[in-house]
């Protein structure tokens, strides 16, 4: 087997491909990219859970199939000087690789030991624009659940229902659903779960660009491809929340508010907390005002902002790391707080009444001295 091709090129689909190999695996197969010859040359990373493969453009081939450690190849490739690079296999599983006056030569991993990928049944398939489905992924991932008490949580939901695809996570706290319109669907309506160490690749391969991704739908699997990757993952599988069921949808309290200036008070005041702190920032929600307090071993900390709306001094307790996050996902300069009692969810939305985004936070019981 040999090739050649730029060395730039090809060092970039390697770290595509390298976000699936594990670091460290009781397999060290595992720990290589399978690199293979026909028309192209294909490289592919895979785990177990996920495998990542993309293709480069080469000349000067001969088609065959080496399996290289994914860290060692990538920091040669890194090292190596700008230009056009040789790399060759033979029969002994010996490799060369040359760029320049640099050059290698090393023996591969042994490819017999590496697994075979699961095949992908597809049944479905949609296309949305890479920018679009990398700013959904990015406004409702940091809501996955990272405790596998409940493996279903620790994905998206993706829901499908005519020209609508909705993404909702959940963590037991709260709520991130983010919904966009589709252009291009070849299914009935569906959902199904993605697991959030997959999508946090997509969303980092995806280009802010109007390029489509097409998804791909399994019985057991799920694919993106987005040019020349393809990403494939297990689904996962168990009851997930009904969402629409647990969200609330009417309100004694609607506080309409300055996002970026809300943010900046919570900011503030959370200064005054460490990250081992259980105390939650305690908000009260007067007449125009909204009232932020904090206390800790630190100190203490205050700061109010102005708003549209009563809460009739209701005051409500929240974690807030929880509450900047969904701030901070928010994509709208004014913001909605919908709130019913201390102890019920807090709803955050655009307060034009747009449904394109939604965050739920559950408050947090302050103490009382």
């Amino acid at each position: 087997m040999k090739f050649t091709c730029e060395k730039n090129e090809l060092y970039e689909a390697c770290l595509i491909a390298s976000r699936a190999v594990p670091s460290k695996s009781p397999m060290p197969s595992l720990e290589g990219l399978k690199l293979e010859i026909s028309d192209k040359l294909k490289i592919t990373g895979y785990d177990l859970k996920k495998a990542i493969y993309t293709t480069v453009e080469i000349f000067n081939a001969e088609e065959g199939i080496m399996l290289v450690n994914a860290r060692l190849f990538s920091e040669m490739l890194r090292r190596m000087p700008e230009g056009k690079i040789s790399v060759s296999c033979n029969e002994k599983n010996n490799i060369n690789v040359k760029c320049g006056k640099s050059e290698y030569n090393y023996s591969g991993l042994d490819i017999e030991e590496y697994p075979e990928m699961p095949v992908f049944d597809e049944l479905k398939s949609i296309e949305i624009p890479q920018n679009i489905l990398k700013n959904m992924i990015q406004k409702t991932l940091f809501a996955v659940s990272k405790e596998e008490i409940r493996p279903i949580y620790t994905g998206t939901l993706f829901e499908i229902i005519e020209d609508e695809l909705t993404l909702v996570s959940v963590d037991g706290y709260r709520l991130a659903r983010r919904i966009e319109k589709i252009q291009s669907s070849k299914l009935e309506d569906c959902s199904f779960v993605v697991p959030g160490f997959t999508l946090s690749d997509v969303e980092k391969i995806c280009n802010d660009t109007d390029d489509p991704i097409s998804i791909l739908i399994g019985e057991k699997h799920i694919s993106f491809r987005i040019g020349e990757t393809v990403v494939i993952s297990r689904r996962l599988e168990g009851e997930f929340l009904n969402h629409r069921k647990s969200v609330p949808e009417s309100f004694r309290h609607v506080i309409k508010v300055d996002k970026q200036e809300f943010t900046s008070v919570i900011e503030r005041v959370s200064l005054m907390l460490s990250d081992s702190n259980t105390n939650p920032i305690r908000i009260i929600f007067d007449d125009s005002n909204i009232n932020c307090y904090c206390s800790s071993v630190k100190g203490k900390a205050e700061d109010m902002c102005v708003c549209e709306g009563s809460g009739d001094g209701l005051e409500i307790g929240f974690n807030d790391r929880y509450l900047l996050e969904a701030l901070k996902a928010a994509e709208a300069d004014e913001i909605a707080i919908c709130i019913n009692t201390a102890s019920s969810p807090c709803i955050i939305k655009a307060s034009d009444e747009s449904d394109s985004f939604t965050y739920m936070i559950l408050p947090v019981r302050i103490r009382t001295n």
